[in-house]
């Protein structure tokens, strides 16, 4: 299938007696995958319910079933060998002028919810580099965008709405639960299935975007906070050779930016004369704006348009995160494996993300780097690969994505959590049986 197609409709749809379901030979492929297609699922069994009463009557029929986002996750997080339930129906958007609030369907992504508060004068605080996302899978997981001082994307919610194992509907906010909800917004999918988020808002604003090539991985010895303090959001990218960074992507809030003039200079950069894609050969027009032309902040925040195909296409993603006062170290101790990581690679990008009290956030109560590689879909290889990069990263207490391909070990993985245990034991609370867990939890939370 087209990937563009895929993006479009995610499928075609059959009908079914209560629930609509897909099935991979009706979707026009051999077998039904994820976004990237590195990953076919084990199933062939999707629900695709209409209300929540539908998604009621999944629960109570499937001993064991995982929601489906947008497909973006690159392991198997979201899989499962019995059925899988997708809220894509679930689309409304409601804004809260009032509160500063807006709650969205379990199936609305920030495409489609970012020109919608901004014709109305909102804005979220972040994006992710893309917009095809689902609000609720990026939230779940601890996606976020860039920038020092910007939480990840799960710092915005408020609220959220779940039909829990026993067929519950529950709402979960800080106001019902405590503390306890810093527990529960990174989620994993373990707590249930989520029809409806909260999301704080914000005063909408314009951004710019411009891009300098070739800054020396020296200058990050000294200049690293100086340097990815200096936009609101920052993005470096590398292959890893020649000890530096390729591009350096500048993105600015217009009402907090001094002067419109651009530096030809950023710390032995230079300016970029012209469009950019962060993977050299790949065309720049699937790119946001660059150039300092100002624009909304959901046409700069993402590197990519959302009608396009985002990054590669045909890719794997893996995600690692360190303290961000570590972050020159992590960066030196990867590079001394440039000769086996850059064949396989597409592209590396460095991004800082400021402290959370979500418990299962990579970014708990430490300010992160993110070393994030974009793969191409070379798996044997780069499954050799990742056990390497996970050591040299190892004294770093490094903290993987949960929704992209890692190898750490499971009690490795464990020990970064300092709430785990408190974790699972509100996924007791409202799903005792385990009826959302499938291999990814049973390995990465609950195995040994």
């Amino acid at each position: 299938m087209d990937k563009r197609d895929f993006l479009k409709t995610t499928g075609a749809l059959v009908a079914g007696s209560i629930l609509s379901r897909i099935a991979p030979g009706q979707a026009g492929t051999s077998a039904r995958t994820n976004w990237a297609g590195n990953l076919t699922y084990s199933t062939d069994h999707l629900d695709l319910p209409n209300n929540v009463e539908d998604v009621r009557r999944a629960i109570e029929s499937h001993p064991h079933l995982k929601a489906l986002g947008a497909r973006h996750s690159f392991n198997n997080i979201a899989d499962s060998t019995e059925d899988q339930i997708s809220l894509r129906h679930f689309d409304q958007i409601e804004l809260d002028a009032a509160a500063r609030t807006v709650t969205v369907g379990a199936g609305v992504t920030y495409g489609q919810l970012a020109p919608y508060i901004d014709s109305r004068g909102f804005a979220v605080h972040n994006l992710a580099s893309l917009p095809h996302i689902s609000v609720v899978g990026a939230c779940a997981t601890g996606t976020h965008g860039s920038g020092s001082r910007n939480g990840n994307l799960s710092t915005a919610v408020r609220a959220m709405e779940i039909i829990t194992a026993n067929g519950e509907t529950v709402i979960f906010s800080r106001e019902k639960l405590g503390d306890k909800f810093l527990g529960t917004v990174v989620g994993l999918g373990a707590l249930g299935v989520i029809t409806r988020i909260t999301l704080a808002v914000e005063p909408t604003f314009q951004m710019t975007q411009v891009v300098y090539e070739n800054l020396s991985f020296a200058q990050l010895e000294h200049n690293l906070e100086a340097i990815f303090g200096s936009s609101y959001s920052v993005s470096l990218f590398t292959d890893w050779q020649k000890h530096r960074a390729t591009q350096v992507w500048l993105k600015r809030r217009v009402d907090q930016t001094a002067s419109a003039q651009l530096p030809p200079d950023f710390y032995g950069a230079t300016l970029a004369t012209r469009k950019m894609h962060p993977i050299y050969d790949h065309p720049a027009e699937n790119c946001t704006d660059q150039m300092g032309i100002p624009g909304p902040w959901y046409e700069r925040l993402p590197h990519f348009k959302m009608n396009f195909t985002p990054s590669s296409g045909a890719e794997i993603q893996t995600e690692y995160f360190v303290p961000r006062e570590k972050g020159y170290e992590a960066i030196l101790a990867v590079e001394a494996l440039r000769d086996q990581i850059t064949p396989h690679l597409f592209v590396t990008e460095f991004r800082t993300i400021a402290a959370d009290d979500l418990w299962i956030s990579p970014c708990y109560q430490r300010p992160s780097m993110a070393l994030h590689f974009t793969w191409k879909p070379e798996w044997p290889a780069v499954k050799k690969i990742l056990p390497l990069i996970e050591a040299k990263l190892e004294p770093f207490q490094v903290r993987p994505h949960w929704a992209k391909m890692f190898t750490l070990a499971p009690a490795t993985l464990q020990s970064r959590y300092a709430k785990l245990q408190a974790f699972k034991k509100i996924v007791a609370e409202y799903d005792p049986k385990g009826k959302f867990r499938n291999e990814f939890l049973s390995k990465n939370i609950y195995g040994v």
